[in-house]
Parts: C-alpha cells; sequence; structure tokens
C-alpha cells in the first residue's frame, strides 16, 4: 500500500512538472513577465527602447523563469533522496541500507528522457522566434542610415527619408553621387602599376562598397558623432567598415551587429532594422569589437526626437547643407553635441603626443 502511494505520488509530481513547463513553453515571448520578476532576473540588462528590444529581454527574463523552475525542481529531487532515503532513516525503519533501484523503470527513464528534449525544443523554438523578429528586413522603414565605421569613429549618413520628414513632401536620397563615382574608380588599378588589383582582380583600396550621402555627421577626435532620428518610425541601418572590424551597439537596443570592409564579400547581410524607437532621449552607442588602440574612445550617440522635431531637422541641414550637426540640433532646442557618453569621451590625449585619428580614413 506504501509503494501504492508513493508510485502515485510520484506520478502526481511528473505530471505537474509537466505542465509546468508546458506553461512555461507555451507563454509566447512577446508577453510580458510579471513586473517582480523582471526587476529581479534582468541581470542588469538596460531596459530596451524598441520593441525587437522588448522582444529579446521578455525572452531573457522567460528563459531565466524557466531556469529556476528547473533548478528548484533538481534541488528538491536532490534533497528529497539524501534525506528521505539516506541509510540512517532506512536503518530506523528496519529497511536495507539501499533505497529501491529505479534503474530499469522504462515509465520513469522515458519521462526523464522526454522532459528535457521537450525543453530544449521549446528553448529552440522560441529562439528562433525572436531571432526571426530580430532580423527581419521587412519593417518598412521610412528612414534608412548609412552607417560607416573606420577606425576611431563612425560617420551617419541619411540614405533614403520618406516624404512625411521632408519640405516638399516627396521621398528624399540622399546618394552623393560624386563621391559614389569616386569610389567606384577605386575598385581597379591601372594595369602598368606594380602588383595591381591583388585582391581577387580588385585594387586592395577598393572603396566602392561604402556609401556616401549629401547629409552626413562625422565623428572627430574633438566631437562625438550625433545620429539623429525620428521616434515612432521604422529605420534601416546599413552598416560598412573603412578598416578593419568593428561593432554597432547601442545597449538599449539589446543588439550589436558586426562591422565589416566589403561586407557582401564576407557573406554579411549590411543591413538591419528596427521597427521604432519608443522613446525620446539621447542613448549612447559604442563600438562593440577590438579595434585598436583608440578603441574604447569610439563612441557614438543616438538622439531620438519626435517625428515633427526631425522633420524640422531635416529641413534645416537640406537648407544649410555646410552647418555642423551641432547647429542643426540646437535649431530644434536640442543639445548641440553629445550628453550621453561621459564619462567616456572621445578624448585621446597620451604621454606621447598628438594621438589623434585622421577623420577623412572613410571618405
Amino acid at each position: 500500500m506504501g509503494q501504492r502511494n508513493e508510485r502515485s505520488l510520484r506520478r502526481k509530481l511528473g505530471l505537474g512538472g509537466v505542465l509546468g513547463l508546458a506553461t512555461v513553453g507555451l507563454a509566447a515571448c512577446d508577453v510580458e513577465p510579471p513586473a517582480a520578476a523582471s526587476n529581479f532576473l534582468h541581470m542588469g540588462w538596460p531596459e530596451g527602447v524598441t520593441p525587437e528590444a522588448n522582444s529579446m529581454f521578455n525572452f531573457w527574463i522567460w528563459i531565466w523563469v524557466l531556469a529556476w523552475f528547473i533548478g528548484i525542481t533538481m534541488w528538491a529531487l536532490f534533497l528529497t533522496a539524501i534525506f528521505r532515503w539516506s541509510a540512517k532513516r532506512a536503518k530506523k525503519k528496519g529497511r536495507g541500507e539501499f533505497p529501491r533501484q529505479l534503474q530499469y523503470n522504462v515509465p520513469v527513464e522515458l519521462v526523464l528522457t522526454i522532459i528535457p528534449v521537450i525543453i530544449v525544443m521549446a528553448l529552440f523554438f522560441f529562439t528562433v522566434q525572436v531571432q526571426q523578429k530580430v532580423v527581419a528586413n521587412d519593417k518598412e522603414p521610412e528612414v534608412a542610415v548609412d552607417v560607416t565605421a573606420f577606425q576611431w569613429n563612425w560617420k551617419f549618413g541619411y540614405a533614403e527619408v520618406g516624404g512625411n520628414f521632408t519640405p516638399n513632401g516627396q521621398d528624399y536620397d540622399g546618394e552623393d553621387e560624386e563621391r559614389t563615382a569616386i569610389a567606384e574608380k577605386s575598385q581597379h588599378d591601372p594595369e602598368d602599376m606594380k602588383n595591381a588589383n591583388p585582391v581577387h582582380g580588385r585594387s586592395s583600396g577598393d572603396n566602392s562598397y561604402l556609401n556616401y550621402n549629401e547629409i552626413e555627421t562625422l565623428g572627430t577626435t574633438d566631437e562625438i558623432p550625433v545620429l539623429v532620428l525620428p521616434t515612432n518610425t521604422a529605420i534601416e541601418f546599413r552598416l560598412a567598415s573603412g578598416d578593419v572590424s568593428h561593432s554597432f551597439w547601442v545597449p538599449e537596443f539589446l543588439f550589436k551587429r558586426d562591422v565589416y570592409s566589403h561586407p557582401e564579400n564576407n557573406q554579411q547581410e549590411r543591413a538591419f532594422q528596427i521597427e521604432e524607437i519608443q522613446e525620446e532621449g539621447a542613448f549612447v552607442g559604442r563600438c562593440a569589437e577590438m579595434c585598436g588602440t583608440y578603441h574604447a574612445m569610439m563612441n557614438f550617440e543616438i538622439r531620438a526626437v519626435s517625428p515633427e522635431k526631425f522633420a524640422d531637422y531635416m529641413e534645416f541641414r537640406l537648407a544649410n547643407p555646410d552647418a555642423p550637426n551641432s547647429e542643426a540640433l540646437a535649431s530644434i532646442g536640442e543639445a548641440p553635441y553629445a550628453t550621453s557618453t561621459k564619462p567616456f569621451n572621445s578624448a585621446r590625449e597620451t604621454a606621447d603626443g598628438d594621438n589623434a585619428a585622421d577623420p577623412n580614413t572613410a571618405l
């Protein structure tokens, strides 16, 4: 009778465990976790400001919830085995030293095999689900930005801007055709040049893969570049490096993307999109790939403003192509320089003297 009750209890515990796992597994990753769990388990993650970041954040919390559920369940089983089936307790009850052995119990072994498989399948499914949302390029962006990384700074150019943000109401194509043509000519060295076109028939100085725009913000040693973007608007970032590998990282996006030279030749999709930036404000950006001496100073800022302010910003920059970005920011009532990068800044002073990077590297 006692053994039957024990088996019944084990069945109930097993069923409860499966139901608990199913409950967690069936919870879509976009479902916001309980606030208490979120505050306890976010483990230093910043609050996301895009729908993609929110999906990743929720996925992160639910993974921790599942991990704690599994951990608590396993520790409960360990402690039960240690104290309930100890040799000392068995001796008091007049039983043998070893508890009943279950290594050939087919139902138990099946349960202990199926449950981990279900856990792994659920993790895989929701990982792919979130990944597909984050990397999907189907968000119909109204603003496309060309991002060029170089040692050790950034250049941002407005490649495409929707008519909602332009004075004439027409879509804006920001390509600088003159510089693009110059870059196209850099593909091939003259044939009479020594060691001409050494890289698969192309020049080692080929810059044709870089994008050049009429409205650009160029970071320098003295000024951290500020990329102005509208909130509540789908945005596309097109990444390329002018030299070594870098990485485009905004902590509030909860997502970083490597930046390569010749991205297509390196089998990289250079573009990624976000559905929207949900909050106005200044968000620090960094290079997250060790890229040389001044990697730690390679910062930028994303300044998210209202769509109305962004339209005013674009109007100013179109009407004043030679004005610096700081004046354009001041014209819409924004701080003219980066406010989010302190205590990390662009200062590159060393005891050895002037080590400033050449701001024309990517040009």
